[in-house]
């Protein structure tokens, strides 16, 4: 494996991406309804329906905490879900990944190909929340700019999460444990909805681990104002959760494809 790593080649990562922009230009309509609509949808229901009764949340307008916190679920659901079903329809059953192994490709390239085509995907379709919420009168700082580069690092590590999880399930049906056992309490417990400080002390330092935790903190920072050295920590939690991430989807895909 190390081998192959050292090996690690450009050109069959374009490949992948010029395969996905061919299924993209004939997909785009329904997938990019799908991943700008929902997140559309959770900041209104709950921007103006929690918001009417709360006002303000730990220093924000409530609309203003949920519309930065909305980014981070947007990118959790547009990069994990696509990791798991795709790969795992890919793999099994259109046997896509056969033929690209066929070709002068390694199980890496395929990995880093498919995984960083979801986080840009990703990335840019968690912005929308925040164009959605200017237009009800956010006014973000001039960090908001690089709002891109942190829900691209998450939806990369979710990506590969999605194509590891892709790797153990023995069915499709199997991922039903993934979304409720795993998905669903990140996406509860990361400060989109409620500050974190307001949870019991245990369910607190769960919320450290939590990934997603950490790129919501660094969306509304970016938004609202940033904190250079705690930033500096949850970039570094976001890159250890990717790095760990990319270890186990190789692993996984190399040992459902090859071994």
């Amino acid at each position: 494996m190390t081998d192959h790593l050292r090996a690690f080649e450009w050109a069959p990562v374009r490949g992948v991406w010029r395969r996905e922009l061919a299924l993209y230009s004939r997909y785009w309509p329904s997938s990019s309804f799908a991943a700008l609509i929902e997140p559309t949808i959770f900041l209104l229901a709950f921007g103006f329906g929690f918001g009417a009764l709360v006002g303000h949340v730990a220093g924000y307008r409530y609309l203003d905490f949920v519309g930065t916190g909305v980014v981070a679920t947007a990118t959790l659901f547009t990069s994990a879900f696509p990791g798991m079903f795709n790969t795992y329809i890919r793999r099994t059953y259109q046997h896509s990944y056969d033929a690209m192994l066929a070709a002068p490709v390694d199980v890496h390239e395929v990995v880093a190909g498919e995984a960083s085509w979801i986080a840009v995907k990703s990335g840019i379709y968690s912005c929308a929340p925040i164009l959605v919420a200017l237009a009800f009168g956010l006014r973000p700082g001039p960090g908001v700019v690089v709002v891109p580069v942190f829900t691209m690092l998450t939806a990369s590590g979710f990506a590969l999460f999605g194509i590891w999880a892709s790797t153990i399930v023995p069915s499709i049906n199997s991922f039903d444990y993934v979304i409720s056992g795993v998905l669903t309490p990140l996406f509860l417990v990361a400060g989109t909805f409620f500050p974190v400080g307001g949870l019991p002390g245990w369910a607190q330092t769960v919320a450290y681990f939590n990934p997603l935790y950490h790129c919501v903190e660094l969306v509304r920072h970016a938004v609202f104002g940033f904190r250079p050295l705690t930033d500096l920590t949850h970039t570094g939690a976001l890159v250890l959760f990717s790095g760990l991430m990319w270890a186990l989807a190789v692993r996984g895909m190399r040992r459902r494809l090859i071994d």
